[in-house]
């Protein structure tokens, strides 16, 4: 997950564009250079260069330079996932060349092509007309609910992720990430690494999990409300669905000086859902919303909070992919005192 600071370009410094060019050329059909780079900034994870040559508009997304945790960036993923879904429903760009050779340009990388578009992060959605955030936000709760849908064995995922004890494999993984990224005692953290492996739910129907579902990873058609591509695939797996939605809902429990978030605003003076019409909007979809509830809440702010830790470990090695990384990493406190607010308060009377 990500701040949601708006993606602004920039020189894209350190990077051997001759030996991204040669590879490009020998892998990509009818592609030639010369090409030009240029950095995306916006976002936390994996670094994202624009590729422009005379025949081709690309993406580049690669790891972060220098050690990373050994289950994150995992470009290999984001690549195969997009491979999968193509002409399945989900609008994702063309994947077009994958290189695990982290000699080219000093990570493994993956190249797609650009879909031109709109990524609107701020969760009020303020460039946007109060006519169209509803609709919006109905179309992203649509579209969750048919990526959901998908066959993930029909689209050779059977090996992607294992799908029975979802939560109880993610409780041990953001766990060790908070272990291996703490850079604090946070004692919010410690309440709710006990209260949440004493309520997992159980396992719903399995299906394809995004992993990191929210507005900032949804881009708009140029010029119309309706969703042109599903980007960021970097925490995909197979798993449950609820995890999805209930990561979606987090905007309104994050403050708009928060990444952006709803807490806080007249809604319906804003031309903005509630949390329920979203949830009511993927159910009609066809989306399973049965046992949705409090555990889905908590755990998606603890794997926030845990998600914003990991930024600021990153930026105190000095390789974080935003320049803003330390300041984002101090909202993991704010997010994981919410969860536990959240338990209070609905074990108030």
């Amino acid at each position: 997950m990500s701040s949601a600071e708006p993606a602004v370009a920039r020189p894209a410094a350190g990077l051997d564009a001759a030996a991204l060019e040669r590879h490009l050329a020998a892998s990509i059909r009818d592609f030639s250079g010369p090409l030009a780079l240029t950095r995306i900034s916006g976002g936390q994870s994996n670094p994202t260069f624009f590729v422009d040559t005379p025949t081709h508009r690309l993406v580049l997304r690669k790891q972060p330079d220098g050690a990373v945790l050994p289950s994150a960036h995992a470009i290999d993923r984001e690549y195969r996932i997009q491979a999968a879904l193509l002409g399945r429903g989900v609008p994702v760009p063309r994947v077009m060349s994958f290189c695990s050779d982290a000699t080219v340009i000093g990570t493994p990388f993956y190249v797609m092509e650009r879909v031109e578009g709109r990524v609107l992060a701020d969760c009020g959605l303020g460039p946007l007309p109060k006519a169209e955030r509803r609709h919006v936000y109905g179309e992203a709760a649509r579209m969750l609910a048919r990526l959901h849908a998908v066959d993930w064995r029909a689209a050779g995922l059977s090996d992607y992720g294992r799908p029975d004890g979802y939560f109880e494999r993610q409780m041990a993984r953001w766990t060790r990430q908070w272990q291996q990224s703490r850079t604090r005692d946070l004692p919010a953290i410690d309440r709710l690494l006990d209260w949440l492996p004493r309520h997992l739910p159980q396992g719903g129907v399995p299906g394809i999990v995004h992993g990191d579902y929210r507005l900032g990873n949804l881009m708009l058609h140029p010029t119309t409300p309706r969703l042109a591509a599903v980007l960021d695939w970097e925490l995909s797996t197979i798993g449950d669905p609820m995890a999805d939605l209930a990561h979606f809902c987090l905007a309104w429990d994050m403050r708009v000086d928060e990444s952006g978030g709803l807490l806080g605003l007249d809604l319906d003076a804003e031309g903005l859902p509630t949390r329920e019409e979203v949830v009511a909007a993927y159910a009609a979809e066809g989306g399973r919303t049965e046992g949705f509830g409090l555990f889905h809440r908590v755990f998606a702010l603890f794997r926030f909070a845990v998600i914003h830790e990991g930024i600021a470990a990153r930026a105190k090695a000095g390789n974080a992919a935003s320049d803003e990384a330390a300041q984002v990493g101090k909202l993991s406190e704010n997010f994981a005192q919410r969860a536990v607010d959240v338990i209070a308060g609905a074990a108030a009377p």
